[in-house]
């Protein structure tokens, strides 16, 4: 199997320690970055140019007080919500480089964001505090529209999909909202739990544990389908990624190396070197094009493609 092992720029221009990265939706032209500096940061990987410190930087998003954790973009490209430390959420329109809506009600740090409803108006939050908080992007009220109080521990990420929020929390547990259902499925996976990303065909979910071990479980019966081994992820909250139309999983590590294995067999094929050596805390895959990012505590982004 042909894998994207070619670095093909470094983005640069953040003083701190990035713990988040996501491709734009569509063709992914763009990258978001979140870092510790406070600061979201807007790429053009293809204007960059190694030579030259902080090229393809086309605009950094200042509001933040403390870190950036996460970040999620809506399916028009036109806002993205960032969440860290400040114990809120807060929504942005691209273009302004301005927040529209700045949510309170987290005790906690907030650790993960997405987006949900029709074109993105609802934006779901997940916090230290143990919650799930689901915001109305539409309304004028600063209150959110529900409340999901079953984590008994810090929740650490989670993905919507359709009417379903995926969770994944310290104590263990994946949990699977099915909002129009109005029921709760819950998988004890047994380990802190640091990532997650449902397959595209919906029947499977990647889930990335602080045992140094990526899992494939089955979205209906909990089973382990495959596990994926080799790298280290004991301290950190690293998040793995599925890529190539999901015949791969990619994640960083504590050792700052990048691994990739295949979906199915669950063996290495692939392994970089990157960060200088420093902990890869976040990969990102680009939808359409055979390419990734990866994202590290050195403050730089390296954007991967096809071997020439």
């Amino acid at each position: 199997m042909k894998f994207p092992n070619r670095q093909v720029t470094t983005l640069s221009g953040h003083s701190g320690a990035i713990h988040a990265v996501v491709y734009s939706c569509g063709t992914g032209q763009y990258i978001l970055t979140g870092s510790s500096d406070r600061s979201v940061h807007l790429y053009n990987p293809s204007k960059a140019s190694s030579s030259t410190p902080k090229s393809g930087l086309i605009q950094a998003y200042s509001a933040h007080g403390y870190e950036v954790l996460d970040l999620a973009v809506t399916d028009d490209n036109a806002r993205f919500a960032s969440v860290g430390g400040d114990k809120q959420v807060f929504l942005w329109d691209v273009a302004t480089a301005r927040t529209l809506k700045r949510w309170s009600g987290h005790f906690g740090r907030v650790n993960c964001v997405d987006f949900g409803g029709e074109g993105g108006s609802v934006v779901v939050s997940g916090s230290y505090d143990a919650t799930v908080r689901l915001w109305d992007c539409k309304s004028l009220s600063t209150k959110p529209i529900q409340v999901l109080e079953e984590a008994r521990d810090s929740v650490t990420t989670l993905q919507v999909v359709g009417h379903e929020i995926v969770t994944g929390s310290v104590d263990g547990r994946m949990r699977v909202y099915d909002l129009r259902m109005g029921m709760i499925f819950v998988d004890v996976i047994g380990q802190p739990i640091t990532s997650i990303q449902e397959t595209r065909d919906g029947n499977a979910i990647l889930v990335s544990t602080l045992d140094s071990t990526i899992r494939l479980v089955d979205k209906c019966n909990g089973q382990l389908l495959q596990s994926y081994k080799n790298h280290t992820n004991k301290d950190y909250r690293i998040r793995s990624c599925l890529g190539m139309a999901d015949s791969v999983v990619i994640s960083g590590s504590e050792n700052g190396k990048l691994y990739a294995w295949d979906l199915l067999e669950g063996k290495v094929i692939e392994m970089l070197e990157a960060h200088g050596g420093k902990v890869a805390s976040a990969v990102a895959c680009n939808g359409l094009k055979k390419e990734w990012a990866s994202a590290g505590v050195d403050g730089t982004v390296s954007v991967w493609a096809m071997p020439e």
